[in-house]
Parts: C-alpha cells; structure tokens; sequence
C-alpha cells in the first residue's frame, strides 16, 4: 500500500509524532513512544473504505469511535466472520491473535491506543479475512430497514 509518511521526534520524550497518508485516503496522526506503544487519530476520507485485515501477536488495540460509524470485522471461534457496526462513543479491545479489519464510512473519526510487547513491529496481515472483508459494500454492512 503506497503512503505519505512524515515523521520527527518531539524533545526529550522520545515520543515521535508522525502523518501517514494512506492509499484508501485515510490520514492518521501518530504519537508513538521508545517502547512502541502509541495512540493514532484516524480521519476517513470523502467515502468510506476498509483497512488492510491484520492480527497482532503480542498488542492489545483500543478502538473508540468519535464520529460517523465503522465496521468491525474479525473471526470468531472456529473462523467464523462477525461484523459489528459501531457508532459514536463505542468502542471495543481487541486481544493479541484476533485477526480483525475495520471499514471507515465517509469522513468518520476514531482514535486508537496500541499497547504491549513489541508493538513497533507486530503488525501481521490477515488474507483470509481480507478475502471476506474487502468485497463487502458499505450497503452489505448497515442494517436492513424493515
């Protein structure tokens, strides 16, 4: 995935500031620290896309919604795909292992905190949810109204 990456460290903290500007058109603000551990404010683009599905082996993610909604996706016990739509104010953790993916609708906030072991560098990508996950519309993901 091609980005914008710039990045410059912040006095004597050690804690790094960077800007990423991804290919799906979201923009994330990072403070990241020596340890690896780092919050990220995540703004959507004008319209509404997936992440990259991926797992973590040794970080816990911390995901609250500010604005708009997501869709949170990973597998469950015995690879069964869940898809959780989440609104303002939610929010949910996601344990080391659980493969998971989210998609942004249009111009929606969330703000993440990553800690653990390692964090700097335990990022894995998920195909298999990626395969289940990155065909799905925006229309598939919201509610039916009945």
């Amino acid at each position: 995935m091609d980005t914008e990456f710039s990045e410059q460290k912040t006095g004597e903290t050690g804690i790094k500031t960077s800007f990423e500007q991804m290919a799906n058109g979201e923009q994330k603000y990072k403070m990241i620290a020596e340890d690896g551990s780092y919050y990220c404010r995540t703004v959507a683009s004008s319209h509404g896309a997936w992440q990259n599905s991926h797992f973590h082996n040794h970080i816990t993610e911390f995901y609250v919604v500010q604005s708009g909604w997501i869709a949170y996706a990973n597998f469950a016990h015995d690879w069964i795909l869940e898809i959780r739509v989440m609104g303002e104010g939610d929010h949910i953790i996601v344990e080391p292992g659980v493969h998971h993916n989210l998609y942004m609708s249009a111009h929606s906030v969330i703000h993440t905190i990553k800690h653990g072991t390692n964090t700097s560098s335990d990022w894995t990508s998920s195909p298999e949810l990626d395969r289940l996950t990155q065909s799905l519309a925006e229309e598939e993901l919201l509610p039916k109204d009945d």
